[in-house]
Parts: C-alpha cells; structure tokens; sequence
C-alpha cells in the first residue's frame, strides 16, 4: 500500500533528504502535503515535482507570491493554522514533522487528534510536551517514529527486543564545531566557526545546538519519552567520527549499536516506510578500515554546562523544559545574528530557568505560557547584557 506523506519543513534539510527518499521509492509513497516558511523558489520546484494537494507558507504575501508561480491546482493556507491543516490533513497518513523550535509543536497535536502517525524530526515537541504527546499518540493509537539519527539507532537495536530489559541508553554525539576548543577560546569565536560541523550537514540552528551542546541534552530529553527510560539511565558519550549512531546496555551486559556513515536519508526511510523494512539508498557504505579506530570520551560539562541543563530540567519536569527550550531559541537566533557572543547562550539560559516559577504537570496553555514568559524574560537578559558592555 502507498502511504500518503505530509512535510513540515520541506525545504529544510530533512525535508529535501525525506523528498529524496520518496522520489527513489515513488511505487511506496505519495506527497500529499508540504510546508515551507519562506524558501518560496524551492516550494515552487517542489510543488512541481511532487503535485502536493495541499501546501502552507508563513504569509498571506507569500501566498499570493506562490500563487503567481505555479500552475498547478493547489490548496494553499497559511501560518500556524495552515501549518495544522497540512499536519492533520485528510488523506495523510505519516506527517513528518521537520520545522524547527516550539513551531512544530501545535501541528504535531493536531496530526495526533487526526489519527496520523508522525514522524519526529521536531526535537522541541517531545522536549517542552513529552507527557502530552505522549498521552495522545496512545489515546490516537499513532506511532511516534524517531527521525533524528540517534534515536532511531535505538529505536532500530531494540527492534525484536524487550524495552523492558534495557540497562541503559547511550546517545552518541559528534561533540559539534567546538569540541576541541578551551573556554578561552571559545570567547573569540563567532557563528561562522560555530557552523563548522565537523559530520553533519544540518540547519543552522541546530548546528549552532550542537555546538553549545543543547542539541544533545534535547535528544537526552527526546529519549526520555520515547522509550520511557529514566534520566538517570541515560548516557552520553562524545564520538568524534559519528559512525556509532547509539547504543544500548541490556540487563544481561550485552550492548546492541547501530552503524553508519552520517547521512540523514538513512533514519528517515526507516521511520517512513515502518514496519515494512528497509529500503535501497544510494547511500555510501560503512567501511570500518577506512576509519581504523573510533574514539569515544565523557562530555565536559565544564566547558559545555548546556548538556547538564538539560538534565537537570528533564528531571525537574513541569514547564522548565518550555523555558529551557525557548530561552536556547531567543540565545540561539540572536548569537546568529551577532547581537551575542557564544558563552552568552548558556548564561542567558541559566538566568532565565533560575527566574522561573515552574508548574507541575502542565496543560498546553500553560506550556505555551511558560513559552512565551521565557522568550520575553530572556530578551530582557540579553538586553541588560549589552548594558554592561557599553
């Protein structure tokens, strides 16, 4: 049977890669719905190819900019509303979800209301929602698949086994741009350096994430409600080479891996075309003499105390998870734009949780609230930042 596919985030760089996959394997799926936030000569070339029913910009200009483009018979809405509507779409049946931030997370809901399985390359739905998301996908009977690269390798090891019987699980990182770097170094450098992954070729502000480490401590959190292990049996160990993509510890010592070399369209097919295998890729094959040894250490939480934020707000739960997460996305796109330097994201986020009153077992109107008190309170900080320096 052919599944009907939905992208949020299509021209994204999980968007383009799950689009690949689905135009190798066009007798397996069918586009029926894609988003774009403003990449509108891309979207364009998408529509074109793909023949979407139904599509979703961030404007009412960019619609009519779109419309003015394309000669297909398209349904074109817009914003967070028209972002639902892709999700939720009647004839979807998987939405990947692959917009980026707190963006993703009302869609998803909506996807899940809908009965449709997602795919999950939104770190931040699980992150500031787990409980909530979780509690729909089972009252939905929907599967929630991992996307990104670490979980699915655990999703893939504990194919045929008994979640049940894990020890611990083993996120690997690749350590981001500045993994050798000192402290001291790191006061010198700028988003051009930081966006120098070593592996991965990703948007920029995961990358900037991956650099300050925070990606890390969200696919911690993400691993958490994915497979109902606690904190404490979550581990993560830096490994330079990124072929190791996570491991898993059994009750009886054995320790299961998944291998690769990186390249996105790998978990995404996974997750697309689950339970039913998996499928041809052209993609280079693992060649372990080529690397000769692969290197794994602890994270220093010293120079990289985002990793341990993360932590400490999984385990504290309540709407610290929506602060953490919008106060790294106001830090983020600000160090992006130069207003900040690097060392200012994690002292902006630390300022920022160490303000707020957390409540316990949040509904979503009071996550979205935390959302929007943490991204005010953390414009406040920086701004008194820049005081003292002038």
């Amino acid at each position: 049977m052919v599944k009907n596919i939905s992208i949020l985030g299509s021209t994204g760089s999980i968007g383009t890669a799950a689009l690949d996959v689905i135009s190798r394997h066009s007798d397996k799926f069918n586009v029926v719905g894609l988003t774009a936030y403003s990449n509108i000569s891309k979207l364009v070339e998408q529509i074109h190819e793909y023949s979407p029913e139904i599509v979703c910009v961030q404007s009412n200009d960019l619609a009519i900019e779109l419309r003015k483009q394309i000669s297909k018979e398209v349904e074109i809405v817009i914003g967070e509303e028209g972002l639902c509507n892709v999700a939720s779409y009647s004839k979807t049946d998987v939405t990947l979800t692959a917009v980026v931030g707190i963006a993703g997370l009302k869609p998803t809901i909506e996807a899940l209301k809908a009965k449709k399985d997602i795919a999950l390359a939104n770190k931040e739905t699980l992150v500031v929602a787990g409980q909530l998301i979780k509690q729909l996908a089972k009252e939905n009977n929907c599967r929630l698949l991992p996307v990104d690269s670490e979980h699915s390798a655990i999703f893939q090891c504990l194919n045929g086994e008994n979640a049940k019987s894990i020890s611990k699980i083993i996120v690997t990182a690749s350590g981001g741009a500045f993994r050798d770097k000192t402290r001291e170094e790191m006061k010198s450098l700028n988003v051009d350096d930081a966006l120098k992954h070593p592996n991965w070729s990703m948007g920029d502000k995961v990358t900037v994430d991956c650099a300050t480490l925070m990606n890390k401590g969200f696919e911690v959190m993400e691993a958490h409600w994915f497979f109902d292990v606690p904190y404490d049996d979550i581990e993560v160990l830096i490994h330079k080479e990124s072929v190791i993509h996570s491991l898993i510890e059994f009750n009886d010592g054995s320790v299961l891996a998944q291998l690769g070399v990186p390249d996105m369209r790998g978990p995404i097919q996974y997750a697309l075309n689950y339970p039913n295998g998996r499928l041809d890729l052209p993609i280079k094959k693992l060649d372990l003499l080529e690397f000769g040894k692969l290197h794994f250490e602890a994270p220093d939480n010293k120079r990289f105390p985002c990793l341990q934020f993360a932590y400490e707000v999984g385990k504290q739960g309540g709407t610290y998870p929506a602060v953490l997460n919008a106060a790294n996305e106001v830090a983020n796109e600000l160090f992006r734009k130069r207003v900040i330097d690097f060392l200012e994201i994690e002292k902006t986020i630390r300022t920022t949780l160490d303000a707020h009153d957390s409540i316990n077992d949040p509904n979503l109107e009071q996550i979205l609230q935390a959302n929007e008190w943490a991204r005010k309170y953390s414009f406040q900080v920086i701004e008194n930042q820049l005081k003292s320096k002038i």
